[in-house]
């Protein structure tokens, strides 16, 4: 009888579903770290990953036309995800467009440039595994549990706090680009409790 080769599953001892979003604090002792070491292409990264709330796939993919015309950094952008080939616009804070701007200067990227091009000759830009690692190396700079943490935290960190702030599901579900409700739902992981508070808020 043939005997099958035992493997060990790959997810075991890792914390798998839900990834947390970082909160606010964590945000600033990331921001303030990349800062000080001057990690310019890093505060790109961290700025732009939290405010377009894309996968990394489509971060990672970004050209450099996307966000910028000429040496103006753009304060909305509309790029296609990969995912769904559906088109999703984002928001560039000030800060945001500021970080952008100085990795771009300071890389010397072109217009038609990967926005973060990969040092490695076999790939045109950082690739989603090594945006992981580094979306692991600033979770441990704040502090953080790795297990707990990954790139869908920077996905799921505005979304979630603009749901709080607004309680607007339609809202999140544009920022995130999903094409059913439901996805959001369960993508922020919206409790039961948080559904019936909302529901006794609207008197009939």
């Amino acid at each position: 009888m043939e005997t099958r080769e035992h493997r060990e599953a790959w997810n075991k001892g890792k914390l798998v579903g839900q990834k947390a979003p970082l909160k606010p604090k964590d945000i600033w002792a990331i921001r303030i770290h990349l800062q000080n070491a001057h990690a310019v292409r890093d505060l790109a990264m961290f700025n732009l990953a939290i405010d377009s709330k894309l996968r990394g796939c489509d971060l990672v993919s970004l050209r450099v036309r996307d966000v910028a015309h000429g040496n103006q950094v753009l304060s909305r952008a509309m790029v296609l995800q990969r995912k769904t080939q559906r088109p999703v616009q984002f928001e560039l804070t000030e800060p945001t467009r500021t970080a952008v701007a100085a990795w771009i200067a300071k890389a010397g990227l072109r217009s038609e440039d990967f926005l973060f091009p990969s040092r490695l000759h076999d790939s045109p830009h950082v690739s989603t595994r090594h945006y992981a690692r580094i979306v692991e190396y600033w979770v441990v700079v704040a502090g953080l549990d790795p297990s707990a943490y990954g790139t869908h935290s920077m996905r799921r960190t505005k979304a979630t706090l603009v749901y709080k702030r607004t309680k607007n599901l339609r809202a999140v579900q544009l920022l995130l680009g999903h094409s059913k409700l439901e996805s959001t739902v369960r993508y922020l992981g919206i409790e039961v409790d948080d559904t019936l508070e909302i529901s006794e808020q609207i008197e009939i």
